[in-house]
């Protein structure tokens, strides 16, 4: 797939003003081993036009996690001082720990045409509806069936028998949410889940009002016939 950051729609010549667009907000929200992480990695790995948000958060870092990379690891009076500063597009508080979306960097790129893609719950979905609605598209993630999804949980090896039932129990108020989000995923198998979802970002990067200069493109294509 180009690099290039402007829209797929090009001008019929030179003289024609240039078509570009305004980047967007893709949301990947499910429970804890549904399958959002992985499908993040791929679809970042697959497209060049779009990059991750980093969130800041008060937990410790896991194993192989890169500060930066993985998560901005805060302090508490530290991720307070953002968070009431206005510094945060979103923030929430999920198993005991705070979690929150940096303003400045998001927006820099959304400005420049570049998709950020977000790996949060519903809390920072909501959030972000209600702070930048017009950009957002909220993709909604659900395992095939519980059985499965305990599966996942107890095969990735990183959380005890405790924090696994915990996040069992917080599956149900999770998947309830399904309704506020546009589109429904059934993570049945990776690849078929990748297709959709890049058909999803596909056809939301054509939408008329993401393209910017396009009436001034319009008129003289009119102009021109």
């Amino acid at each position: 797939m180009s690099s290039s950051l402007t829209s797929p729609l090009h001008p019929a010549s030179s003289s024609s003003p240039a078509l570009a667009r305004r980047g967007l907000m893709l949301v990947l929200s499910s429970p804890s081993g549904a399958g959002k992480t992985t499908l993040s990695r791929r679809l970042l790995a697959e497209d060049e036009q779009i990059t991750m948000s980093v969130s800041v958060t008060t937990r410790a870092p896991r194993s192989g996690e890169v500060e930066g990379k993985d998560y901005f690891f805060a302090d508490i009076p530290t991720f307070e001082k953002m968070r009431d500063g206005g510094e945060l597009l979103e923030h929430a508080t999920v198993f005991g720990n705070y979690y929150g979306t940096p303003r400045g960097a998001v927006e820099a790129a959304l400005s420049g045409g570049r998709d950020v893609l977000f790996d949060i719950d519903w809390q920072g979905t909501q959030q972000l509806s209600e702070s930048a609605s017009q950009d957002l598209v909220k993709v909604f993630i659900l395992p095939p069936s519980a059985e499965d999804l305990e599966k996942r949980l107890r095969t990735r090896a990183q959380d005890s028998d405790e924090v696994v039932r915990a996040r069992m129990a917080k599956a149900s108020d999770e998947i309830s949410h399904y309704f506020e989000y546009d589109y429904i995923i059934v993570n049945h198998e990776v690849e078929d889940s990748l297709d959709k979802l890049k058909a999803i970002l596909h056809a939301e990067r054509q939408k008329r009002e993401r393209v910017t200069g396009l009436s001034r493109f319009v008129k003289q294509l009119r102009e021109a016939l």
